[in-house]
């Protein structure tokens, strides 16, 4: 077996997530105070016990997911002897997920992580005005037919142009738009014509990744030039390229472009099967990219890791 370590994005999030990982490991609870510390913030608290509308804000989820996707992989290098360099062939992470990647394999340090993604989930939503900025997934489109919808939904009825592109390539028939908010809505009716089966609207606070996001992409490059760095213990495979990166400048540049750019999941795991991986072990909250595993291809399996029971069983594999 040869595995990959991947982190998952935003929308793993539930009130709840981490709790019986502090009540189980003294090594859990040790990340998720140094997290408070670092934001001087109980966001553990609202990990915890919720209320959910506070742990859904984008500055309260960023850093949570990285939290508990830490502790994780801090809980089995600590109970499993767990060592990325002898264990993993390479780390990826979906979106924010990328950064809980670099934490996990000691590219960042925790609270410097922790920083980064309160200030990426603070600077992304102001990036927009509430309201006026959008995201949709088209299920049942490639990759090629989703960029044609969005050229197709760009002009506005007066002929101006308007931002919408492709910012997740998360499956096979699984492509998320992002831009202003009419010109997904257009993007919507437009891939029904093109032979989607459903167009949704997601439920986000701001359209992440595509154009609009350029002022949070500045903010994210000015942070990371100013914070240490040392290559992760096993590649990067990025969300911009597909590919794998250990070169610190490099992967800050990426982290940079990543704002706007779409992120390359679906592309992602199969340059990692075709690297030689036959397991994508999830590490954090949720099932999201264990459940993408099979459906990118037939022959990658996968494994979500976030609970005692979880770490328990993996810990075997080891």
């Amino acid at each position: 077996m040869t595995r990959a370590f991947v982190f998952p994005g935003q929308g793993s999030q539930a009130v709840g997530m981490g709790r019986e990982l502090a009540a189980a490991f003294a090594a859990a609870r040790e990340v998720f105070e140094e997290v408070d510390e670092a934001l001087k913030h109980k966001l553990s608290k609202i990990m915890f016990e919720g209320p959910e509308s506070e742990l859904v804000l984008t500055a309260n989820a960023q850093p949570a997911l990285m939290a508990v996707s830490v502790a994780v992989a801090r809980v089995l290098e600590k109970e499993a002897k767990l060592d990325f360099g002898k264990h993993a062939k390479f780390v990826a992470g979906h979106s924010l997920g990328e950064y809980s990647a670099l934490a996990a394999s000691h590219s960042f340090s925790l609270a410097d992580t922790a920083r980064l993604l309160r200030l990426r989930g603070e600077t992304m939503q102001k990036a927009v005005p509430v309201g006026t900025g959008a995201m949709a997934a088209l299920l049942g489109l490639d990759l090629e037919a989703a960029q044609a919808v969005t050229r197709d939904a760009t002009k506005n009825p007066e002929g101006q142009d308007e931002v919408v592109q492709t910012a997740n390539d998360n499956a096979p028939g699984q492509v998320v738009v992002s831009g202003a908010k009419a010109a997904v809505e257009r993007a919507v009716e437009i891939a029904k014509t093109k032979g989607a089966k459903r167009g949704i609207l997601l439920p986000v606070s701001a359209p992440f990744h595509c154009a609009l996001m350029k002022s949070a992409a500045d903010a994210m490059a000015e942070a990371l030039e100013r914070t240490t760095m040392a290559p992760p213990l096993v590649p990067l495979v990025a969300n911009v390229t597909a590919a794998s990166v250990s070169d610190p400048a490099t992967i800050r540049d990426l982290l940079v472009k990543q704002v706007t750019a779409m992120v390359r999941w679906r592309e992602s795991c199969l340059y990692m099967k075709g690297q030689g991986v036959t397991t994508l072990v999830e590490l954090g909250a949720g099932k999201v990219l264990t459940g993408l595993a099979r459906r990118i291809d037939g022959e990658l399996s996968g494994v979500a890791v976030n609970g005692p029971a979880d770490i328990e069983a993996f810990a075997k594999t080891l």
